[in-house]
């Protein structure tokens, strides 16, 4: 609720305590109901999907208003840990409707000790698949519990962003895998914890180097070396005066 006071935030209009009742349950349970800000406009890669005319200029304008909602978590202190395109909404169906990002369930405040490893796999930084590979082994017994566990900041977020612009440009996510699974594939894995993706010719070559150069920063495996909240505001991408009104793939 500390993060709901921004106007690239779905509002919170109400809460209530109650006690409800589910269909399978055999006993009303104490719950909160939270009453949210009516938003309209669905998901953001739906509504990129359905215009058939989406450019790189709409996707910068969409990305600046997402950094500043991650501005204002980070100023507070606080990790969205789920930053991805099912949780970027829009108002309402106008073409200029403003994006707020929603569901703060893996939300925390960060205070050096962010260590269980909640995320979505397309848009998961390197530092969080780090903290579950320690925490299953440490699980299991391969490796002792460490006195001073394995711990991840905020800046997972920014790696997440750099996912969602990415897919915005072209269209399918930087990181993924052939085969199938409920877990992350190993080949997938790998790609991540390194870093290694590309930018195709057949769907990148009209794209702006500017926005290619925001992505290449978001995109480091290294949260010292990524782009902070501030140099995402500061990117010329968000910023040109070009026209960059290129349709996208």
């Amino acid at each position: 609720m500390m993060c709901a006071t921004h106007p690239n935030i779905v509002q919170i209009i109400e809460v209530y305590a109650n006690s409800v009742q589910f269909p399978h349950e055999s006993s009303p349970r104490a719950r909160l109901l939270i009453v949210m800000e009516m938003m309209e406009g669905g998901e953001l890669f739906h509504r990129i999907s359905q215009h058939r005319h989406f450019t790189e200029k709409q996707a910068s304008q969409v990305t600046k208003q997402i950094a500043l909602a991650l501005q204002h978590c980070h100023s507070l202190n606080i990790a969205h840990r789920d930053l991805k395109p099912e949780n970027l909404l829009f108002k309402d169906n106008s073409l200029d409707a403003p994006v707020k990002l929603c569901d703060f369930g893996f939300a925390k405040v960060d205070q050096g000790d962010l260590m269980t490893p909640q995320f979505t796999p397309y848009y998961v930084a390197p530092q969080v698949l780090e903290a579950q590979r320690r925490h299953q082994k440490e699980k299991s017994g391969i490796i002792p519990t460490s006195p001073t566990p394995y711990t991840y900041n905020k800046s997972c977020d920014l790696w997440s962003l750099g996912v969602i612009i990415y897919v915005m440009l072209c269209g399918y996510p930087p990181f993924y895998s052939k085969h199938h699974s409920r877990t992350i594939p190993k080949d997938m894995r790998k790609k991540i914890m390194t870093g290694s993706f590309e930018f195709p010719e057949e769907e990148w070559s009209q794209i702006s180097e500017m926005a290619k150069d925001i992505v290449r920063k978001l995109l480091k495996v290294k949260p010292e070396e990524r782009l902070t909240i501030e140099g995402v505001l500061d990117h010329p991408w968000l910023n040109s005066t070009e026209a960059l009104d290129n349709i996208l793939p």
